[in-house]
């Protein structure tokens, strides 16, 4: 039995050497691929004809019908059924009815999107949306009700779902009142279309003049301040003037809109001024204003935002109102409450108001957990990070499972042809419902390949307290080491960046353009260039790793230089840039982990968290000794007066 196993092990790693290796087709798919690209259809049906045995065929012929679906001519039916009967649970099989599913659409075939609809597994949220179209058409009213249900939580929901939506508003199922919170919430996420829709929904006499809404809404501080006498006597004239207030706050200063609101706060009613007192809180909070607390209070229960209700916690926090951070945690739902974040911050406000135990206690819920708010909370209980021994155990015939599955294979056939977004979408679509001994041979498989992307997220599928030798890989040490010794900075806190920047992916560009392993942007290194005097710079020399590494460890030590050589802040520099870490301090000294939560960036914040808790378990693994986040945290010194 077991020589049998190994035999399977065995042709399993041949097939995939064929694979990673290249084929004599590879070159047929890439002219497919092009094909596709310009829409030359005589191109991919002569392609398609050639098929043979190269593991990507399939992907010529989903190109050749995915070209025809979106033709004019009728859907090739016996065709489409057919690929999708060769193997109904591939990723193409998915790809192929989403497509489908939209041309079903554009021909208003509802039955048929119904009929197609039932065996997709992952539909996105405008086939979601085109799903309930399709039962309120075919006489299915209890989609109606269903919306209904998900009104408010449906306010930023894809354009596909207007029909349904508005048979709901225009049918009398839903009051002025909600259409007028749709409209706010939409304003508020500056979804100024979508709010243009919600105000179509109301009726003729409540409706407001789009006119008058544009110019609250690009020129809000005038707007208000041409207000007509009696602007609030009528509805309309009230919610556009919050509109203003709106804009107002998240243009410019909350207190601008402050001063204005106050002028007119007698003629708003008490759900109004409430409202109006959530937005200078949310908006307060974002500028980091002291004031933001108490505009908070002001605001009471009325009905927030989820943004906002987590902004009223950070507002709390930044000024240390572990009273108020309590209730503002006791009232998020129960959800929210369940985040790591708001467990821990909780915790940290009952032992600021002297109840210890029950501090502990929510410690322990996620105490341990390899993430910043696991590692904190352990800290809270006297433990400091270790990196855990030993590695995840893997069988011969998980490997074999996972050399022989066919995405898997798929996937690294595309790698090799540089198609990586086709890539990435086949590896993922694999892992779908395995089991934890083929993720952890498929984490194995990528890292063989030195597809250290693929191995980090494959890992992170797997026991969040195991695998860390999967999880925090160390590849380009021989490049790594050196530089980062030269410039005398942590090796922990450049891999724990690195990794968050890129998960190793040499050929990594991000949609700004930033590139390499360590997301350098082209302008960022022609100035880290003429700083360190490296000659001939030109963009192109990102994608050389040893360059990379260079410019954007270079950078790291400038930025840290110029941020009290603090990495908290530094981390914080290099994502959004050295001038807005700086304008993020206090007037008075700050708790590294209470600057790190209330950074107005979500994409930053997220970040910080990330490349300081990777930090710490990195340094716990090359050094073999425990680490404290804490001490690395630290303390944010006060901003100075010139950057107040």
């Amino acid at each position: 039995m077991i020589k049998g196993l190994w035999a399977g092990v065995a042709l399993a790693l041949a097939t995939l050497s064929a694979v990673v290796h290249g084929d004599p087709g590879d070159e047929r798919i890439l002219a497919a691929r092009e094909a596709l690209r310009t829409g030359d259809r005589g191109t991919l049906e002569q392609l398609d004809r050639e098929r043979g045995s190269h593991p990507l065929d399939p992907y010529v012929q989903y190109w050749l019908l995915s070209n025809k679906l979106v033709r004019p001519d009728p859907a090739p039916i016996i065709e489409l059924t057919e690929f999708l009967l060769q193997d109904p649970d591939s990723l193409l099989a998915e790809r192929l009815r989403a497509d489908w599913l939209r041309r079903t659409v554009r021909d208003e075939d509802w039955s048929g999107f119904l009929r197609l609809y039932a065996d997709l597994r992952e539909p996105d949220a405008e086939l979601r949306c085109h799903y309930r179209t399709a039962r309120l058409n075919l006489g299915d009213t209890e989609v109606l009700a269903e919306t209904r249900a998900q009104w408010m939580e449906l306010t930023d929901s894809h354009v596909a779902c207007e029909p349904v939506l508005r048979a709901l508003a225009t049918g009398g199922a839903v009051g002025a009142d909600e259409l007028w919170w749709r409209f706010r919430r939409q304003i508020e996420t500056r979804s100024f279309a979508a709010a243009r829709s919600t105000l179509a929904w109301l009726a003729a006499g409540e409706m407001p003049k789009l006119a008058r809404l544009d110019h609250a809404v690009k020129s809000p501080e005038a707007y208000l301040d041409r207000l007509p006498a009696n602007f609030a006597a009528t509805r309309p004239g009230r919610e556009l003037a919050l509109t203003a207030l709106v804009n107002l706050a998240r243009q410019d200063d909350p207190r601008a809109a402050q001063v204005r609101f106050q002028r007119i706060s007698d003629r708003l009613d008490h759900g109004e001024r409430a409202y109006v007192h959530a937005i200078l809180g949310h908006y307060g909070a974002l500028a980091r204003l002291p004031q933001a607390s108490e505009w908070y209070r002001a605001a009471g229960d009325v009905a927030m935002s989820s943004e906002q209700r987590a902004w009223r916690v950070r507002a709390a926090l930044r000024v240390e109102d572990w009273r108020m951070v309590e209730s503002s945690i006791e009232a998020l739902p129960a959800a929210e409450q369940a985040r790591p974040e708001w467990i821990y911050w909780l915790g940290r406000a009952r032992a600021a108001l002297g109840r210890g135990d029950e501090a502990a206690a929510l410690y322990r819920r996620i105490a341990g957990e390899p993430h910043f708010y696991g590692l904190l909370a352990a800290e809270e209980g006297g433990e400091l990070f270790s990196a855990p021994t030993g590695n995840g155990a893997v069988t011969a015939g998980d490997t074999a499972r996972a050399a022989a599955d066919p995405g898997l294979q798929r996937a690294l056939a595309l790698y090799r042809l540089d198609l990586r977004t086709e890539a990435a979408r086949e590896w993922n679509w694999a892992l779908r419902g395995q089991d934890e001994g083929f993720l952890v041979a498929a984490a194995r498989l990528a890292l063989n390949h030195e597809l250290f992307d693929r191995a980090i997220n494959t890992a992170e599928r797997t026991d969040a307290r195991a695998n860390f030798d999967l999880r925090y890989i160390t590849p380009y040490r021989p490049l790594i080491e050196p530089q980062v010794h030269e410039r005398g900075l942590d090796i922990g806190w450049v891999y724990g960046l690195m990794r968050q920047e890129s998960r190793f992916s040499a050929p990594a560009r991000s949609s700004s353009g930033a590139q390499g392993l360590m997301q350098v942007m082209p302008a960022t290194g022609k100035w880290v260039a003429g700083k360190i005097g490296l000659p001939n710079y030109h963009p192109g020399m990102l994608t050389d790793p040893n360059t990379n590494v260079l410019l954007g460890t270079s950078y790291m030590r400038l930025i840290l230089d110029g941020l009290d050589n603090h990495p908290v802040l530094a981390s914080a520099g290099y994502n959004a840039g050295p001038s807005r870490a700086r304008r993020w301090r206090d007037q008075r000294s700050l708790e590294g982990a209470i600057y790190a939560e209330t950074i107005p960036f979500d994409e930053t914040r997220d970040y910080v968290k990330k490349v300081m808790s990777n930090a710490v378990i990195y340094a716990a693994m090359l050094e073999g000794r425990p680490q404290s986040l804490k001490q690395r945290l630290g303390t944010i010194a006060p901003r100075p007066v010139e950057d107040q």
